[in-house]
Formats: structure tokens, sequence, C-alpha cells
């Protein structure tokens, strides 16, 4: 009954999918690659800069170590694997499903969420709907193993969806519901309840990473992907890396042109996030796991950082970012054309911990003052200068070299240019890029941006020299607007 089931909606999807692209054929998106090039990335996206990632579900109830618990726990001689046994019991008497009862979320409040959200500056959100471990964090057909029929006894992406919206911020969600296919595949190496077959349908299938995912689980996969997107109307999908299997090809090219179609109903830009190779320049918005690019991309782009260095999900024992690293690196991938997703892990009772809303109320303090130079920016023609090297690609975050106050990011908007110091000047700030001989322009004005203090600037053949303040309006970087005659 089950198989039919699923026969049936997964031949409604693409039934559906091909009525939609039959409508109006002319202005809508094709699953090809030629036709998915056409997209554009919407102006929402372009102008927002800032966004908040919200790691949170059954894993937040162990909270060791990171978010990779599940899997980690069943594979023998992992510190999670023997702190499990040690802890909870070994992994045929406790398993992952075990912890579900207790993630109550008890005080779970999505109007809180978002206004604290609100108030750290972010213009979109986007909640892990489904994360590797398999249980949905919303009311799914497809699935008895979410939060609206175990666990929080509610539809939690469905609460938080209203709640985002409310506050005015764009509503986005992830799946990584594709990794699935084997993150469970150690348990199958010893007596576990992975082996049970009463679970099969919340650990399955388990098998070995290198092994293509089969049809069936492909669909599934698609049909997950498709209820999300006509349940809960996302402008924002993302991905993580395990799409890019070469037998997703036609499966991830399915989903974007209804995805894409989808938005052209709504009448509201959609983005959707893939990493690495998944989808082709153009077709999808690039996202790089905590790292960053070392100068401008045309296409728009974003990094997904988070706010600690060693989890995603809660933990109690996280080494937490500061704020000027988190304030510099938004400012620095600003200037580069992306966006900074940031990512928080509350806690399994639904508490964001002091510190994260610390770090987030910190980068909105910044941004009441500084936004001006953020949202609604686009690219100089040059991303910046200063002595600190940028180091390229993901998983990058911990090798970072603080910035300093001769590091200088530039942003435009209507006209005028932004300087950005990455740190408070204790000393003249000397532009290279806006000497004389640089002819990038005559200054005719600068100000100092949240502040009525004179600035004292003269531009010189080697550089425009501005004296430090004396007094900033903000902490860990400062904002000069120029004008130019």
């Amino acid at each position: 009954m089950k198989i039919a089931v699923r026969l049936f909606m997964f031949c409604w999807v693409f039934v559906t999918i091909g009525s939609h692209t039959s409508l109006l054929a002319q202005n809508r998106y094709q699953s090809t690659w030629e036709s998915l090039k056409e997209y554009q990335t919407p102006d929402w996206f372009k102008d927002a800069k800032f966004g908040i990632f919200i790691h949170w579900g059954v894993y937040s109830v162990p909270a060791f170590k990171s978010e990779w618990y599940p899997r980690l726990m069943y594979q023998p001689g992992t510190d999670e694997f023997k702190h499990h046994a040690a802890t909870y019991g070994t992994q045929d008497k406790f398993g992952y499903k075990d912890f579900i009862p207790q993630f109550k979320a008890e005080k779970f409040d999505a109007d809180a969420w978002a206004t604290l959200f609100k108030k750290a500056g972010a213009k979109y959100v986007v909640p892990v709907a489904e994360h590797h471990d398999g249980f949905a964090m919303y009311k799914t057909a497809l699935s008895k193993w979410n939060a609206a029929e175990m666990g929080p006894g509610r539809d939690i992406i469905g609460l938080l969806s209203t709640a985002i919206r409310k506050q005015e911020m764009v509503f986005g969600l992830s799946s990584h519901r594709i990794e699935h296919w084997f993150f469970m595949n150690g348990g199958r190496s010893f007596n576990s309840d992975v082996n049970d077959p009463t679970y099969a349908d919340f650990y399955g299938p388990a098998r070995e990473e290198n092994e293509t995912p089969s049809p069936e689980y492909m669909n599934d996969w698609l049909m997950r992907c498709t209820e999300l997107v006509n349940k809960y109307q996302p402008q924002l999908f993302w991905f993580d890396w395990w799409i890019e299997q070469p037998a997703m090809d036609p499966y991830r090219k399915t989903f974007a042109s209804y995805y894409y179609n989808k938005g052209l109903e709504w009448n509201k830009g959609v983005v959707l996030n893939y990493k690495n190779v998944s989808y082709p320049d153009g077709a999808a918005v690039l996202d790089i796991e905590r790292g960053k690019l070392t100068g401008i991309r045309l296409l728009p782009w974003q990094t997904d950082d988070a706010v600690g260095f060693k989890s995603w999900g809660y933990i109690p024992n996280e080494e937490y970012k500061s704020a000027k690293y988190l304030i510099t690196n938004l400012i620095d991938i600003v200037s580069k054309n992306g966006n900074l997703l940031l990512n928080i892990g509350p806690k399994a009772d639904g508490t964001i911990p002091e510190e994260q809303q610390q770090l987030l109320l910190s980068m909105g303090k910044w941004l009441d003052v500084n936004g001006e130079a953020i949202y609604g920016t686009r690219p100089w023609k040059i991303f910046g200068e200063g002595p600190t090297e940028v180091i390229g690609g993901s998983f990058g975050d911990a090798k970072m070299k603080p910035f300093t106050a001769q590091d200088i990011r530039f942003t435009t908007k209507d006209k005028n240019l932004y300087a950005i110091t990455l740190d408070i000047p204790t000393a003249p700030i000397a532009i290279q890029s806006l000497s004389l001989q640089a002819n990038n322009g005559i200054v005719a004005k600068v100000e100092l941006v949240g502040s009525t203090e004179k600035v004292v600037w003269q531009q010189k053949a080697d550089a425009l020299i501005i004296q430090a303040a004396k007094q900033y309006p903000s902490v860990n970087a400062a904002t000069y607007k120029i004008s130019f005659k």
C-alpha cells in the first residue's frame, strides 16, 4: 500500500510539473540546463546581505561534539560511540530514535525567535527542515518521523514560517534529506537498532556512501522537496553537498524548474542554494560552507557560517566566535558580492543560548548604525585593500586572521562609495585606491556614518588620508561615506 501511494504521489509530482511547464511555456522554466541558466537572482536576495540559519533537531538532546552525533554514535571507536554507550547504554538498547521523546521543545517560542532575528538585522531566515538524521521538523505526509507527530508535537517549520513573515523577513528552509542515504550506515556493522526492521523507515536506507542512490530513494527526495515548496512557499531553498551525485542530475533539474516556476506563480523571486558543482554557474546561487572568496564574484553568492567553531547544532562547550569576527566577515563577504547566512544552534528545550543571542544583538547594533553601507549595496571596482590576506574556499573559518583598521572594504549605493575599516582606527587612515593617481574619482565629501563629527581628510597623490575620529559611533568596524565631484 505504501509503495502504491508513493508511486501515485511521484507520478502526481511529474504530471503537475509537466502541466505547470506547459502553462505560459514561453515564460516558464524547463528541466534543462539551457533553460535553468536563464534564471536571475532576485533583488531581495542581492539587497538582503544577511540571513540566519538554524540547525535544530533531535541531535540537540545529546548535544555532544556536533550535529553529526547520530552518525558517529554508530561508528565504533569514535568519541561519540564511547560516550553514548557509557551515558545511555549500548546502541541496541538505546538508539538515536530514543532521543526523540526527550526532544520536547517545551520553551520554543517562534515569535520570540523571529523578534531576535529582526533585532539582529537579518533579512531572511532559513531553518533546517530535515537534517541528515532523517527527522523532519515539519508535518509531512511521507514519514511519521516528524516533529508534528513526535517529540515537540508541533509543526516547527510552519510556526517559524508564520512568525518570520510576521516580522517582514523572507522565509527559507533547507533540506539535507539526500545525505540520509548513507548517514546511519555505521549501525549496520554491529548489533544496533539500525538493523531492527521496525525502524527501517527511520534509519534506512543506511547504505554505503559510494553506492548510487536508488531511483526509489531519489524519487522520495524529490517528493519531500516539492512537498516543502507546496506547503511553506519558501523563497530560499538550501541544499547541502551530496545532491551533486551524478545520478541526481535529472532530479536536480526537475526540482529547480518546478521551484522556479512556483516562484513565478507566487510572483516572488526565489533562490536555490547549492554547493560545489551541483548546479552550473547562473542556474542557482553558489554557497560556500565556513569559507569565503578572495575576490569579487560577478554572480551573487553566499557563505554559510556558524557562530561557533565546533558545531552547527547546540553543544554546551562551544567555542564561540567574537562579534568582531562575525561583523568584519560580513563586511568582507558583502564587498565581494556575497551574503552571509549565519547559523545558530538552539537547545533541545527551544531556548537560544545567551552567548548566541548576544552575538546576534551585537551584529544588529552595528547594522543599526552602519546598515546603509551593507543593505542594498553592490560591489565597487575592487573589493578593498589592506595587509590581511583572506583564505579562499570552504572550511577556512578557523584559519582566518583577524582584520585590522588598515583593511578597507568598499561597497556602493546611490552613487556613494562606502569605505569600511575592519577595526576602529586609532591613527590616520590611508586609502590608496582613492589616491589622485589611482584615477578613481575626485573626492567631494567624506562623512563618518552614524556621527555628526566633522571628518578631516585630504586626497593626495598617493592616498586619501582620513584623520581618526575623536569618537566612533560603533565598535568593531567604522564606515565612511564618500561622494565624488
